[in-house]
């Protein structure tokens, strides 16, 4: 009897020895301290920091590009520093009706300074209006970072043609700009348009081709900006042009013979998107020299 108990006793121990151990041994949820849940916050804290680390990223090429564009236009600006710009607004509060040979060494003579025309609905005389929009176009063209002179900054001054053109040739200009407006008998004619040296010229033959590719690149400028352009002029006649050394390209705006047309060129916002596709123009001329 002894012997069985103590045979029972030593079962139920080993019994209760062996459900013991199997419980200690089941895995637990927390058994590593490593959890489900720890499992997601980690998954999204990589996520997180993957996320962080990709707008870093994108962060970082973002000013990477805007750094190479700023370093673009500094380069653009800087090679631009080394062109001049003459801007002659034309005509002047009086005209000069004295004359003066319109060429060098010429014996054919002109008046020094005409008198220009007058807006028909404004009454804006057209040396007012050419000042204005000259006024517009040097603060394009200094943005651009090209040095601009002019030939006249007020009304009140006795500058004739060819010393507008000597003007130019004196300060070593790169190009010369003359804004004029334009006048017809036929009130119905509109838009502007460009004049330049004669090929033919025995004055102007030197600077055509510099001119006419300028020219070009003006107009094309302003049709794609929406302007009408009637066309490109080769002129002969001009003291402005025969006395000039330099490309030079003359931009008639509209005509102030058009009431319409006169009402729009009087107008600050028609001149600033109009000086602006003159000086685009002008800077694509530079960009291909």
């Amino acid at each position: 009897m002894r012997k069985k108990s103590l045979i029972v006793s030593i079962f139920i121990i080993v019994s209760l020895m062996t459900f013991g151990c199997s419980n200690s041994a089941s895995p637990s949820d927390t058994s590593s301290g490593y959890t489900k849940s720890d499992s997601k916050d980690n998954s999204s804290n990589d996520n997180q920091n993957d996320s962080k680390d990709s707008k870093s990223q994108e962060n970082n090429s973002t000013n990477n590009n805007q750094s190479k564009e700023a370093t673009n236009t500094t380069t653009v600006n800087k090679k631009n520093e080394q062109y001049i710009i003459c801007i002659d607004p034309g005509h002047q509060t009086k005209g000069d009706m004295s004359e003066e040979p319109v060429a060098p060494g010429s014996s054919e003579k002109k008046f020094k300074v005409s008198w220009g025309t007058q807006g028909v609905a404004t009454k804006i005389p057209e040396y007012e209006l050419t000042l204005s929009a000259s006024k517009i176009l040097k603060k394009d063209l200094e943005e651009m970072g090209f040095k601009v002179i002019m030939t006249r900054e007020t009304n009140d001054v006795n500058i004739t043609n060819s010393e507008r053109a000597i003007f130019a040739n004196d300060n070593n200009a790169d190009l010369v700009i003359r804004i004029h407006a334009d006048g017809s008998d036929d009130s119905s004619t509109t838009g502007a348009s460009l004049h330049i040296p004669s090929q033919d010229s025995q004055y102007t033959s030197k600077i055509y081709p510099e001119s006419n590719e300028c020219a070009k690149l003006i107009s094309l400028q302003m049709k794609q900006d929406g302007f009408k352009v009637n066309d490109i002029y080769q002129r002969s006649d001009l003291t402005g042009f025969n006395w000039s050394k330099v490309p030079v390209v003359l931009v008639e705006m509209g005509f102030m013979s058009n009431p319409e047309e006169d009402q729009k060129m009087a107008e600050t916002s028609y001149q600033e998107k109009m000086m602006k596709s003159v000086a685009e123009g002008a800077q694509a001329y530079f960009e291909n020299k």
